[in-house]
């Protein structure tokens, strides 16, 4: 089960981007990775067609295995914390932060 969605703000806790942060833009379920907002970019070079007719390099966002993110606080202190699921006051099935304990929010 995932337990990050898209828009959540998570760090990066390995690698060479380690201590990044970002949003959470799009997320891969078969290769279990994200592509966080402004991390992990790469540049990649372009041929000339009818869509980019100037082509050249372009900067393109990679993703990154979700084994390297950890979710950050929602109370904004900067710690990571990890998902625990509870109801809310509706008896609707949330995520809840297991330090604080409060509901996490994507947006």
């Amino acid at each position: 089960m995932k337990r990050l969605k898209k828009g959540d703000k998570v760090r990066v806790i390995s690698g060479k981007h380690r201590g990044l942060e970002g949003i959470i833009l799009k997320i891969d379920n078969k290769t279990d990775s994200a592509f966080v907002e402004k991390v992990n970019m790469v540049k990649k070079h372009q041929k000339p067609s009818q869509e980019n007719q100037d082509g050249g390099i372009i900067e393109v966002n990679k993703p990154l295995p979700l084994s390297k993110l950890a979710l950050l606080d929602p109370k904004g202190k900067g710690n990571t914390t990890k998902v625990k699921y509870g109801l809310n006051k509706d008896n609707k099935k949330v995520r809840i932060s297991k330090k604080t304990n409060l509901e996490i929010v994507s947006k």
